[in-house]
């Protein structure tokens, strides 16, 4: 027997965001950019305030009571963070700052430990280029060669063909969860399967997935997983990168400084064990503080509910933009969620995005950081509207009735 889907009060959830209580040029303000930043409840606010006026101080190294309070905490959010991925232990978190620096944190380290001339990496056509960047300095410094698997029309990875391209040169995969241009939620259960089978480490990119979607590491058996806080409602410039311990432990530090090590001449240096071989120096300690209220905020919520109402805006969005005379959705994957990419014919992505926010309306224009992808459909850009747990039918409707004024004033 399923588990019925917790129905979320959408008023009391808008009421958790201060932000949205505003005016942008005299018009109530709807914020339709959340793939690229998400909003801060009050909890999360509230948490970041509260580490700076009572707890401020550096961590693990002081034995007064402000350190250890703020020591406590910092490590708190690991082990929250760690039950909300299911990993077998908090040793498997390491702190960044977001899934940019996570990825070329694996890149880097594992990278140049592992890869040499003729090894291959694979990624998709979807990929941000945060996960495509890293790949080509480290292919550049090893040999190793990047490839890239293709995608449909409709925005859908070609499994068939992903399959094909592998082999045991393909020593790691890195792959997006959910695309932030497109929405599409690809299988990485199966990418996983495949990938192993032939005896090639995973690496997922869950930027866009986390505040959504499950994640049990153990039951997707990944190697490495990147999130950023800022894509789940959390501080911006504090992410995490997940990896099974036995990689942690023999990829080597990735910065030296202070907390990475365990004892220092100027002769040689001793590494400290997990994860503090790789947060070196002192953290962004408040914003890892005040991640714990984001993971606390979104199992309050629960990510199923979280999940169907943005299903039920990305299904409510398509059927009522379609309306809009010259409408071009850009990716319509069977399995997609919380993005909505389009163009309008005649009327320029840039023009579409100022045009809209004069109404108050907040969406995304350009390629978004997915430039090759953007190729790959033959266009510059799009228009993005991308949704969050606090955005309603009503703002849609404000959204459509927006584009049809806008488009029936240019032509």
């Amino acid at each position: 027997m399923e588990l019925a889907i917790p129905t979320l009060d959408i008023a009391k959830v808008r009421a958790d965001f201060p932000v949205l209580h505003q005016q942008v040029h005299g018009k109530p303000l709807i914020y339709f950019d959340n793939a690229a930043t998400t909003q801060k409840p009050k909890q999360v606010i509230d948490a970041l305030v509260n580490y700076y006026q009572q707890d401020n101080a550096n961590i693990h190294r002081g034995i007064h009571t402000l350190a250890e309070r703020a020591t406590a905490a910092y490590e708190d959010t690991r082990t929250a963070l760690a039950s909300f991925l299911n990993a077998r232990e908090a040793a498997e978190i390491i702190f960044t700052r977001g899934t940019t620096e996570a990825i070329n944190l694996v890149a880097a380290t594992w990278g140049r430990q592992n890869l040499n001339p003729g090894d291959e990496i694979i990624i998709s056509t979807m990929e941000h280029h945060s996960n495509i960047v890293p790949w080509q300095l480290i292919c550049q410094a090893t040999g190793a060669k990047l490839r890239v698997a293709p995608i449909s029309d409709a925005g859908e990875l070609l499994l068939d063909e992903f399959e094909a391209m592998l082999s045991p040169k393909v020593k790691l995969v890195s792959m997006v969860y959910v695309s932030n241009s497109l929405g599409t939620i690809n299988p990485v259960d199966k990418v996983i399967e495949l990938a192993h089978a032939q005896g090639s480490l995973v690496l997922l990119d869950c930027a866009q997935a986390t505040s959504k979607i499950d994640l049990d590491v153990q039951a997707l058996d990944v190697d490495f997983l990147a999130l950023s806080g800022h894509k789940m409602y959390g501080p911006t410039g504090v992410g995490a990168l997940y990896g099974k311990r036995e990689h942690l432990e023999a990829m080597p530090p990735y910065q030296g400084g202070g907390e990475m090590i365990k004892d220092v001449s100027f002769e040689q240096t001793t590494y400290n064990e997990i994860p503090y071989k790789f947060e070196a120096g002192t953290p962004n300690i408040a914003d890892v503080v005040a991640l714990k209220a984001t993971i606390d905020y979104i199992n309050g919520l629960t990510k199923a509910a979280i999940l169907a109402h943005e299903h039920d805006l990305v299904e409510y969005g398509h059927a009522t933009l379609s309306r809009v005379d010259g409408f071009q959705p850009i990716g319509t994957a069977r399995n997609k969620s919380g993005v909505i990419s389009f163009l309008i014919d005649g009327v320029h992505p840039y023009d579409l995005g100022m045009l809209l926010d004069a109404r108050g309306i907040a969406v995304r224009t350009g390629h978004h950081c997915t430039q090759p992808l953007m190729d790959r459909f033959e266009i510059e850009g799009t228009v993005r509207a991308s949704f969050a747990v606090y955005n309603t039918r009503e703002e849609i409707d404000a959204l459509a009735d927006g584009l049809e004024a806008i488009v029936k004033k240019m032509r």
